[in-house]
């Protein structure tokens, strides 16, 4: 969606707020270059985040590789797929469920951040997931990590060494809609699809509110926003955010499943949107 978002944002700013960072791909891939806050309510996250900002690009990799091998896990990059009799179609869970178990059940003990890192490249989907009591319960995945994993790890490594960015852990109700000239981009968890980051009651209807109070908050502020969301997904809309977004600009966007407008949501499609406070 890089390519889609980027061209809408406003052409200049003096900061730049991504507001639920994630893994941070939108903060990182920023056209202009300006002082940029990435927030997340993930600790473990930004944990990681400040990791790999501040641990040399050769050290992250080999500590990578040596969790790998401390765990027997797969190395397709440098054995290939026959070595572990399968290819890339069928993929690597069943080689390495046991130690990817062993592995996901070390970092619940000892919470070491290169396990977690190494757990989400070796995960299902790449994702971070936590149950209810904290721990790491993503299953493992298809893939490892492989010439080109490793070739990504080592161009946001280097990215993020070269910005002048921070990664802080907070809810993002203490942000304030107050800075100076910024730009605050806004992806948080859909309220009307389902996902690991809204699961266990983690997205309410009531932290949408909160989130719409701020992005008005921003605007009186006289500061940019734009939020990432979707209007409507299988069949169930957010009203709440249709009512909200007629004050606003609504661009749709297109994310390969059918969902370019409204009328889509009828079909059981989603409808994705960039609201944004101003006019490029």
């Amino acid at each position: 969606m890089l390519k889609q978002i980027l061209p809408l944002f406003p052409a200049s700013y003096s900061q730049f707020v991504d507001l639920f960072a994630g893994s941070a791909v939108v903060s990182v891939n920023t056209l202009l270059q300006a002082p940029t806050h990435a927030y997340d309510n993930n600790e473990c996250l930004i944990e990681l985040l400040n990791f790999v900002k501040q641990t040399p690009t050769d050290e992250i990799i080999t500590g990578v590789e040596k969790t790998i091998n401390n765990f027997g896990l797969s190395n397709t990059a440098k054995n290939g797929y026959a070595a572990y009799k399968s290819d890339s179609a069928a993929g690597l869970a069943k080689v390495n469920k046991t130690a990817y178990m062993n592995l996901r059940e070390a970092y619940n003990s000892d919470h070491d951040v290169l396990k977690l890192y190494t757990l989400i490249v070796f995960g299902f989907n790449n994702q971070i997931r936590f149950n209810r009591s904290g721990g790491f319960n993503n299953p493992v995945g298809k893939r490892d990590f492989n010439s080109q994993m490793a070739q990504k790890l080592e161009a946001f490594s280097n990215r993020v060494k070269h910005m002048d960015i921070e990664f802080v852990a907070t809810d993002f109700r203490e942000v304030s809609p107050n800075m100076y000239d910024a730009f605050y981009y806004v992806d948080p968890p859909y309220l009307v699809t389902t996902a690991v980051y809204n699961e266990n009651g983690g997205w309410s209807e009531q932290d949408e509110q909160d989130l719409l109070k701020m992005l008005d908050s921003i605007n009186v502020a006289g500061n940019k926003f734009a939020l990432s969301n979707v209007l409507s997904s299988k069949g169930r809309d957010n009203n709440l955010l249709m009512e909200w977004a007629k004050n606003y600009n609504v661009h749709y966007l297109d994310a390969n499943y059918s969902n370019s407008n409204y009328q889509t949501s009828e079909k059981g499609g989603s409808v994705e949107v960039l609201i944004t406070n101003f006019n490029k």
